[in-house]
């Protein structure tokens, strides 16, 4: 029996099945897109986005386990370079994208565009109507605190005229 076996079969027995994840993957870092089946793009996906993590790291074990990976210290190298120029810098994940196409014509097969994702990451903008509101409205803790000073200040007045009173 094969218990705790993840990922998908792809209709394949698995050491086919790794060996075209493996050249799923070199063929998106050679072209930057490849066109292939959705539940093949989906299963390649964690494999990109940790080769891009290890590149990121940059460091001589990444580099180690990536080749591994790939089995083409030449790509390997553009990959780290590219890398290294701050093209995926920003960008915290998701260094793929998925492009639906539709069914294919022989065997309807659901086909897709898989592609490395170059966009610099856009920063969302706070809105305006929430920051007015954060602002506006005080916490809790900062109104306790105001009403704890209203409450020294007006016993220390108090106390005060007391004294003057007694003053005179």
């Amino acid at each position: 029996m094969r218990h705790y076996k993840k990922g998908r079969k792809l209709g394949t027995d698995a050491a086919h099945t790794k060996a075209m994840k493996k050249s799923l993957v070199v063929a998106l870092f050679t072209n930057d897109r490849i066109k292939t089946i959705e539940a093949r793009a989906k299963e390649i996906r964690p494999d990109v986005d940790k080769i891009i993590t290890w590149a990121k790291r940059g460091d001589l074990h990444a580099r180690r386990l990536a080749i591994a990976a790939l089995g083409d210290k030449e790509l390997v190298r553009e990959v780290f370079e590219k890398v290294a120029q701050g093209q995926f810098q920003d960008r915290q994940g998701g260094y793929t994208r998925i492009m639906k196409l539709g069914p294919r014509k022989g065997d309807n097969a659901p086909m897709v565009i898989m592609e490395l994702v170059t966009e610099p990451v856009a920063k969302k903008a706070e809105k305006p109507a929430k920051a007015a509101k954060k602002a506006a409205a005080p916490k809790k803790e900062e109104v306790a605190e105001e009403k704890a000073e209203q409450a020294v200040e007006e016993v220390a007045e108090e106390a005060t005229e007391a004294a003057e009173e007694k003053a005179e």
